[in-house]
């Protein structure tokens, strides 16, 4: 096994130290993208208040230059000052784009409310006679500016992390099997950028570290040596959640020399994930599997449901009823295909879809694929613009299915998933859905156990984090799918 020699004969660290632009522009651009934009946000949304007030009331004093000026300095070093105290101004990838949206709402809110209170306190008569909706209409162009401003910055950031510009100098640390697995997910995902220095191997005597594409470093005992001449920024860590010692003393090592440890999660971290901390007089328990949404988000949760499901079988009828029509006269058989699903806790419910293959195909239970045979030249259609999903609606406003949630499997899946996968059944514990993380992310069905478990994962990951919110965020990211025309042919 290849191991680290010192620094100036080592490969790696003459390039880690010949290119020190790398970390930086990974650990502060995207900051500075951040607050580039956001100034930019700033000076327009001011600019367009100044213009709104000057149109609205014409009979106001007129600024001169160097009035405007001031005035759209102290109002972007303001709303800096407030983006920052409200943490705006971290890492972005820490927080989805949702998410930054809704802080950002919220941030802008209470910041123009101050805005709007200081004037109409400390200002002169001139200022207060200025109408409600000029206050509203700047706060609603600040927030389409900053939302704008800062999903610009996410894409751009992707785009020079895709094409190598900016590259984050990373060491892995693991067993020989997940770093595989990681080495691979790194390698399909440019867009991380992740630039990968070498690997350190837990323990070698357990499998052949032939065939890691990536340099070895060393073994656990060279974890210390390892961060100290590399300086990588960050450490992932991927290994058996039965490795608790080595774990503790990777973390420990990496953290204190001053490295970003993450840690890669199995199945059996996510499921484990899903607890939390009880105490009876005193004495700590841990409950496995609580519910996670507060009673209010499961009410918004299926009022949501019945709303959205109404409205789109209502007002999307014309398009049903040509889909109807298209459906039984290019191809004989009924018009929908109806099959037996399992739901939340087992129920076993009936969901139709539009169908979109011949009949008479005498195959046991299977998925589809992108080429398969039976589906109809109507029915590819239908399958990619997510047409056929529109009858599961109904199954939502009877409460069998929920808009977002994972996807409802038969029963004889179910079974020989829970045979090879215990905890497969932890999927039961919610309602079934229309769509859902998984769909949002991966998209195509799985062929195999290893697909099956990442399946589960992002299964997993939206049932550890079942919220209003996020239920929300991917049925925007599942609008954005349909458009770009991502759905199974």
């Amino acid at each position: 096994m290849s191991t680290l020699t010192e620094r100036s004969s080592n490969p790696i660290s003459s390039q880690v130290s010949a290119t020190p632009s790398l970390r930086f522009g990974s650990l502060v651009r995207p900051r500075l993208m951040q607050m580039y934009f956001d100034l930019l946000a700033f000076t327009l949304s001011f600019a367009a208040y100044q213009l709104l007030r000057t149109f609205v009331l014409t009979d106001l004093r007129s600024f001169t230059i160097e009035d405007h000026v001031i005035i759209a300095l102290m109002s972007c070093a303001y709303w800096s000052v407030v983006f920052w105290l409200g943490g705006l101004y971290r890492d972005f990838y820490i927080r989805s784009p949702f998410d930054e949206f809704f802080t950002v709402i919220r941030h802008t809110f209470f910041g123009s409310a101050v805005i709007f209170l200081s004037i109409f306190v400390t200002s002169s008569t001139e200022y207060q006679s200025n109408p409600r909706f000029v206050f509203v209409v700047y706060w609603l162009v600040l927030c389409a500016l900053v939302c704008i401003g800062r999903l610009s910055a996410r894409q751009l950031q992707r785009r020079l992390r895709e094409h190598g510009i900016i590259k984050i100098p990373t060491v892995l640390v693991g067993s020989v099997a997940r770093l595989r697995e990681l080495l691979v997910d790194l390698h399909d995902e440019p867009a991380w950028g992740y630039d990968v220095l070498g690997v350190i191997v837990v323990d070698t005597t357990q499998s052949p570290i032939a065939g890691l594409k990536a340099q070895v470093l060393g073994d656990i005992k060279s974890v210390q040596h390892v961060m100290r001449t590399l300086r990588p920024r960050e450490v992932l860590v991927t290994m058996d959640h039965t490795d608790h010692d080595a774990l503790l003393q990777v973390t420990a090592q990496a953290a204190d020399e001053g490295c970003l440890v993450k840690i890669v999660p199995d199945l059996y971290e996510i499921f484990s994930g899903q607890a939390r901390t009880q105490q009876i007089y005193g004495s700590p328990l841990i409950e496995v599997s609580p519910e996670l949404m507060q009673p209010w988000e499961e009410f918004a949760k299926r009022m949501l449901d019945i709303l959205v499901s109404l409205i789109a079988l209502v007002v999307g009828m014309p398009v049903w009823i040509l889909t109807a029509i298209a459906v039984k006269a290019t191809s004989k058989g009924p018009l929908f295909f109806v099959q037996e699903r399992v739901g939340k806790y087992g129920h076993i419910f009936h969901m139709a879809k539009f169908r979109s293959m011949y009949v008479d195909d005498r195959r046991g239970p299977t998925w589809t694929d992108e080429n398969d045979p039976r589906v109809t030249p109507v029915g590819r259609f239908v399958r990619k613009s997510h047409l056929d999903e529109i009858p599961q609606l109904w199954n939502v406003l009877k409460g069998e299915m929920s808009l977002v949630g994972p996807r409802p499997e038969q029963p004889f899946y179910v079974e020989k998933f829970t045979e090879m996968l215990p905890y497969y059944r932890r999927r039961l514990k919610v309602r079934p859905g229309v769509t859902g993380w998984w769909q949002v992310k991966a998209r195509s069905n799985p062929e195999s156990l290893e697909e099956i478990k990442q399946r589960l994962r992002y299964d997993f990951f939206y049932i550890e984090n079942m919220s209003f919110k996020l239920d929300l965020e991917i049925m925007v990211r599942t609008i954005f799918v349909m458009l770009r025309g991502h759905g199974q042919a």
